[in-house]
């Protein structure tokens, strides 16, 4: 029987327990807790007064119907309660509350303690795991301050230009943040992944895509100077034969090959880079983007544990082949990002390759990192980063941050309402250096300049053959990539201005004009191999018109382009015997022999360099796959 019927039955707030109040006291009673339900337990409350009620006259029976109606709702046994409190005296309501309100001050203070102590017991596992596993790695904790101390050519100052953002890394995230995630996700299939694939910073796994099971790729730590790590990528032996099996394909000149490599090793990423050039040509861009995304998966999961993206402390040497596969990725993969007009997550790769080999910029990332700055708006990261590295860079020497960082510091100007005399004479200076920049700049804008420009001999064929041959290759790669930036009709007339002023300096013989004359024709001397192999793989028309003949007609292979003269060997392929002409029957040889670059002595020559994979047959301009490798 409830304790709501026994008050009904007994006709008052406090009820007697017989049998267990001990003998000594007159009057113990249980009373209920703060009105709470009646299902609860009845606890033993000690008063020294008992008010006596009569005892009226009812039907016990009737209390049997009460229990079987012990379903009421919450409002009325509330209610009723709250009336048989109100019915007792005040003396006794009033210690029940002060009783109630202290046992539950005291039983939160309890937990407070407890869910205190959890976390800091936590916190020091988490902390004892982590020395664990550095002990065992070899490697001490390394502050954020001290981790460009003392770096080559990179200081304190630079460390927020190399760290990376995760949150700008998705070009998803950046879709969802222009068109609405709405739009976005109308797009994906519904489909939930049933694979489990590891999540990634990098790319979004799909679905669809194979599990990735032990692909035999690890990366491994070398050493650590000033601060900075030093990783190398290793293949074990299953991956050395998948390597040796893919450059057999590539020989075959059959794609057919090589996607038969890709069923048999579905993570090998010198085979998705390939297909993903075959891809391309073929004009399917969401199956070239998705080799590049797979191949960059699969790096990603053999990162080091101590290998950070954000940090900007991390390295790879691009001599090693095993590298470079990553490096390349890496840029294909943000070319087609920025395809995708995901500018912001173009410009957080461009920092994560520069951040891997920040003095060498192997594949030339200072060439267009500029232009996805201006076109995602981030002016002041441009400007920074002309300021803190033009003096161990000179970056005033090349003609996209001698144009850009004007055109970044004039929206800057203009959007917070200040002066543009700063903007006004870096644009200046940089007319001044480069004048071939102009009129190539105007026509592909499809704007015409007036009379006055038109016969300056400042601006006219003159300044184009005063250049080297470097430079009108850089000015062409700016041209071909950043012409857009510049259609703008405030822009337009900014520059018109600045063009008529720099015309005054001219016929007024500024020393300047004269200095900077003198320092163009001694400099750019030759091009570096990383710009002439970032105009290879950024594939701008107007850059590769540029390239010098003993360039362009180099055939170069797709997934490791112009590799560097001191590579690093660390693996070599066995030698394989030379294919007999032979055995080749007189209709095979009569189509081998159609291809431009068929020499009997190249068929056996080739095979042999070939068996390094490191060899400088790599960047040699006539080997067996050459044909192919330039039409796939």
């Amino acid at each position: 029987m409830s304790s709501r019927a026994l008050k009904k039955l007994y006709g008052r707030n406090t009820i007697e327990i017989p049998g267990i109040l001990g003998s000594g006291n007159k009057s113990h009673v249980a009373e209920t807790e703060c009105g709470e339900d009646s299902d609860e337990e009845l606890q033993t409350l000690q008063s020294d007064q008992v008010q006596s009620h009569r005892l009226d006259k009812i039907n016990r029976f009737d209390l049997l119907k009460a229990d079987d109606n012990a379903d009421l709702s919450n409002s009325e046994s509330n209610d009723e309660s709250l009336n048989d409190i109100e019915s007792s005296p005040k003396t006794n309501t009033s210690t029940a509350q002060v009783k109630c309100k202290s046992k539950k001050k005291k039983k939160k203070k309890n937990k407070e303690n407890l869910n205190m102590r959890q976390k800091d017991q936590q916190n020091d596992d988490i902390d004892l795991t982590i020395q664990e596993v550095q002990e065992m790695l070899g490697e001490s904790t390394i502050s954020c301050q001290s981790a460009f101390r003392g770096a080559p050519g990179v200081t304190m100052e630079m460390r927020a230009l190399l760290t990376v953002e995760h949150r700008y890394l998705s070009a998803e995230n950046e879709m969802k943040r222009r068109f609405g995630s709405k739009v976005v996700q109308g797009e994906k299939s519904k489909k939930r992944n049933r694979r489990f694939l590891r999540p990634s910073w990098l790319v979004r796994p799909k679905d669809t895509w194979p599990q990735l099971v032990r692909p035999g790729l690890s990366m491994q730590l070398l050493e650590t100077k000033h601060g900075v790590q030093y990783f190398k990528y290793e293949h074990n032996k299953d991956y050395q034969q998948a390597q040796f099996d893919f450059l057999d394909a590539v020989e075959s000149h059959d794609p057919n090959n090589i996607v038969q490599v890709l069923h048999m090793e579905p993570y090998h990423i010198d085979t998705l880079i390939q297909l993903s050039e075959v891809f391309k040509i073929s004009e399917d861009m969401q199956m070239a983007a998705e080799m590049l995304e797979r191949a960059l998966f699969c790096c990603e999961s053999a990162f080091h544990p101590l290998f950070s993206l954000t940090q900007g402390n991390c390295r790879l040497d691009y001599r090693r082949p095993e590298n470079r596969s990553f490096y390349l990725a890496l840029f294909k993969h943000t070319l087609y990002v920025g395809q995708r007009a995901c500018y912001r997550t173009a410009l957080e790769f461009c920092k994560l390759i520069l951040s891997l080999e920040p003095d060498g910029d192997p594949t030339g990332v200072l060439l267009m990192i500029d232009y996805y700055a201006l076109k995602s708006e981030q002016y002041e990261f441009l400007i920074r980063m002309y300021r803190e590295w033009e003096a161990h860079r000179n970056l005033s020497q090349l003609p996209n941050f001698a144009f850009s960082v004007p055109l970044a510091l004039y929206h800057q100007r203009s959007l917070e309402g200040k002066s543009t005399e700063e903007a006004d004479l870096l644009l200046q200076e940089a007319l001044l250096h480069f004048p071939a920049l102009l009129r190539p700049l105007l026509d592909k804008c499809n704007i015409k300049p007036d009379k006055d420009v038109l016969s300056h001999e400042f601006f006219g064929p003159a300044a184009d053959a005063s250049h080297p041959e470097m430079l009108r290759q850089l000015i062409a790669l700016y041209i071909g990539r950043c012409h857009g930036v510049w259609k703008e009709p405030a822009v337009i007339t900014w520059m018109e201005n600045n063009v008529q002023t720099v015309m005054r300096r001219v016929d007024r013989n500024d020393p300047l004009a004269q200095q900077l004359r003198e320092k163009r024709e001694c400099r750019y001397r030759g091009t570096p191999r990383n710009v002439l192999r970032h105009i290879l793989m950024s594939e701008i028309q107007n850059a590769t018109a540029a390239l010098p003949r003993d360039v362009a007609n180099t055939s170069f292979m797709s997934f490791d382009p112009l590799p560097p003269v001191d590579n690093i060997a660390t693996y070599r392929r066995p030698p394989r015997k030379p294919r007999a002409e032979e055995n080749y029957g007189p209709l095979s040889m009569f189509f081998r022999s159609l291809m431009p670059n068929y020499t009997a002595e190249d068929v056996s020559s080739c095979t042999q360099n070939l068996n390094d994979f490191s060899h400088p047959c790599w960047k040699n301009r006539s080997f067996a796959g050459s044909s192919w490798n330039r039409s796939v």
